[in-house]
């Protein structure tokens, strides 16, 4: 690093169009940054300013002194220029009312504002003009698609290849310029956090090449209403503004010398070979790699693995953080699968899946994954068999071949779990088959999945699904044990460690008419309500004793006032403490018989089968075909088209049983020699 530490500093540039105004979105932003103020790191040295645009470009001279903010207007986006350069970005604390007074005055500034087009390219350029002397974290809010100036984008969504091998061309971006432009940002040390709030196509995959290349983050808000999608979003502003931040890092991996990193994964911008440019970094930045062999064999009884990351605190000091992990090598296979953490590799083989996805299609994806599950599953059932020469070997000393038919045996403990998290994996929205998934929404959810640690991609691939209308009379309540003491405690959550409902199964047959089920993902929450649910329980929750034949635009969820109410929002406030840190949790709310929001609760249930290419198996019978694959099965192997119609009803298939012992009861398989490294919860 040639500079001196650089203060933190902040700037938001806000598309302020018709609809954006008109959304509520605006008048979130606003609120969420202003309430974030006291808590911004770097005390009195952070720096902060402020573009909008539309059609124009609008910078705000925030000089302290001023009564109010002076705006200035470019309209010609091809000689682009910055007026009072001294004043756009300037010291928090030294301008803190002219700073305030304009967050309050934004929304009505343009609350009747016409003009529906959008130039986001010129903005970001005036916008790096400002900050690349001093780079960090540059705040960008869109409605529309940009149409205007450099960076404009067509619409090209194309519902003929959806479902087909060329929709991932509707995944890539279809021009290099925010690519280009994220590889200048990040060269300056500006990290991107967009937030997108689109009512019809705004091209995803070309935006999200900011925040992916610059170590940013990416959020979407489809359709916003500032009812219930506003608190979500200036929790998730407020908490990307204020957590302890690491700013102009670069990190480096290395390994033991025989071994090689051959991929990275997650959001950043490579320098050479291997030395990842994070203008930003934090607790919630999470990257992976794969490490193969260099050498045909490791002379060493462990595989050293390290990470150097360098950068600067908030408080302008240099620092760097290393993190070791040496990992013991063995000659068997059996006590490699035996060291398996099955949560930490469905998490990698996610991020795999979707650089595939990319580089190749979603069919070849969710195929890989697949046949991954059987090599695993035949290979640990194997044992330390060995081929050579296609006749089978003794095995190494000290290892065991076993006897009798492999596919007879039972699966691992550790890896009972790994079908199930596969099937739910091809079936989560990132990757799933079929035309219902909008380029769009895909786009986010592969950028969500990618960007996700261990402990939130389990949930986010395989959901929890609650009991609500008979839990336990102490669900909902703080839990009296300091610690849970068994397997078969009930499950807690949050920091008060409130009791959970019990959970069922992610598959139709465990839905009643007569109940009300809470599904969660770590992202979204569904709370599904039966048409002949109990008229009490229902009352208590929505202030109504039935949702047949209701405005449900008009009902919302009550959060007290009565005993039902209370303990569930004391459980879908803990669950979002413990999945997101503080993240206020959106509940979508869907009646039995609605169609529409009834068919993406349904993604959900990954039990079921689906009817889309490779997703045609349900749990039961890809078990089946995991522990017998050269058997085929009712519809073929899984990456072929089934050869019938799907079963009748929602669920595409009943009657399958359920996996062997709830999945998320039993807690997690045992880590992997104590688990990968913790992530920088404890803030840089």
């Amino acid at each position: 690093m040639v500079r001196p530490p650089q203060p933190p500093s902040y700037f938001f540039v806000i598309d302020v169009s018709a609809t954006a105004a008109r959304s509520g979105a605006l008048k979130s932003v606003a609120a969420a940054i202003k309430n974030s103020l006291d808590d911004l790191p770097g005390g009195t040295r952070t720096q902060i300013g402020f573009i909008t645009y539309d059609n124009g470009v609008h910078y705000y001279s925030l000089k302290s002194g001023l009564s109010n903010p002076q705006m200035m207007v470019v309209g010609d986006l091809k000689e682009l220029f910055v007026p009072a350069p001294d004043d756009l970005l300037v010291n928090l604390q030294d301008s803190r009312d002219v700073v305030e007074g304009f967050l309050d005055n934004l929304p009505d500034m343009f609350s009747k504002n016409t003009v529906a087009q959008s130039c986001l390219g010129p903005a970001l350029k005036a916008a790096f003009t400002v900050t690349k002397h001093i780079g960090g974290k540059m705040c960008v809010f869109q409605s529309v698609l940009p149409t205007l100036g450099d960076g404009a984008l067509k619409p090209r969504e194309n519902v003929r290849v959806m479902g087909t091998p060329e929709e991932s061309k509707l995944l890539r971006p279809s021009m290099n310029w925010y690519k280009d432009t994220a590889v200048e940002f990040s060269r300056a040390q500006i990290s991107v956090d967009m937030f997108l709030f689109p009512y019809a196509y705004i091209d995803v995959a070309a935006l999200a090449m900011l925040p992916k290349l610059t170590a940013g983050s990416l959020h979407t808000y489809v359709a916003f209403d500032p009812a219930t999608d506003g608190p979500r979003l200036e929790s998730e502003l407020s908490k990307g503004l204020t957590m302890n931040t690491a700013f102009e890092a670069v990190m480096r991996i290395r390994c033991t010398k025989g071994m090689r990193i051959s991929n990275f994964y997650g959001n950043f911008f490579i320098r050479g070979t291997d030395l990842l440019a994070l203008p930003n970094c934090n607790s919630d930045s999470v990257f992976g790699f794969d490490l193969v062999h260099d050498e045909q064999t490791v002379n060493s009884s462990v595989v050293t693995i390290q990470s150097a990351l360098l950068y600067t605190s908030s408080a302008g000091e240099r620092r760097i953080r290393v993190l070791t992990q040496a990992l013991p090598t063995t000659p068997l296979s059996s006590e490699l699968m035996a060291s398996i953490d099955t949560e930490a590799m469905c998490n990698l083989l996610s991020k795999q899946a979707i650089e595939m996805t990319l580089k190749q299609n979603l069919d070849t994806a969710r195929q890989r994954l697949q046949q991954t599950c059987v090599d695993i599953i035949k290979c640990a059932k194997a044992g330390d068999k060995r081929t050579v020469s296609g006749y089978t070997a003794p095995p190494p000393p000290g290892g065991g071949g076993g006897g009798g038919d492999d596919q007879d045996k039972p699966i691992p403990e550790n890896l009972k779990l790994l079908p199930l998290y596969t099937l739910a994996l091809v079936k989560n929205k990132a990757l799933r088959g079929g035309t219902d998934v909008h380029p769009d929404e895909r786009v986010q959810a592969m950028n969500t999945l990618g960007a996700m640690w261990v402990t939130q991609s389990k949930n986010y691939i395989y959901p929890r699904m609650f009991s609500i209308h008979d839990m336990d009379p102490s669900a909902g309540l703080p839990s009296v044990d300091s610690v849970k003491v068994d397997d078969k405690s009930p499950s807690t959550a949050g920091r008060n460690r409130v009791l959970l409902p019990k959970i069922v199964n992610l598959s139709v047959d465990r839905l009643t008419s007569e109940g009300i089920f809470l599904l969660d993902n770590g992202i979204d929450m569904y709370l599904w309500v039966g048409r002949s649910s109990n008229q009490a329980a229902t009352n208590a929750l929505f202030g109504v004793p039935s949702l047949e034949n209701v405005d449900m635009s008009q009902i919302n969820l009550q959060t007290k006032g009565n005993d039902h109410a209370s303990r569930l929002d004391a459980i879908i406030q803990s669950l979002g403490e413990d999945e997101t840190h503080n993240i206020t949790p959106k509940v979508t709310i869907v009646r039995e018989g609605d169609e529409r929001l009834e068919s993406r609760f349904f993604w959900h249930l990954v039990e079921d089968r689906a009817s889309f290419s490779g997703g045609t198996y349900s749990y039961a019978e890809f078990m089946q075909f995991v522990n017998q694959p050269n058997a085929g099965g009712p519809t073929g192997p899984p990456g072929m088209a089934p050869r019938g119609p799907p079963g009748p009803g929602p669920a595409m298939g009943r009657g399958g049983p359920p996996p062997p012992g709830p999945p998320m009861h039993g807690g997690p398989p045992p880590p992997m020699h104590g688990g990968p490294p913790p992530p920088m919860h404890g803030g840089p």
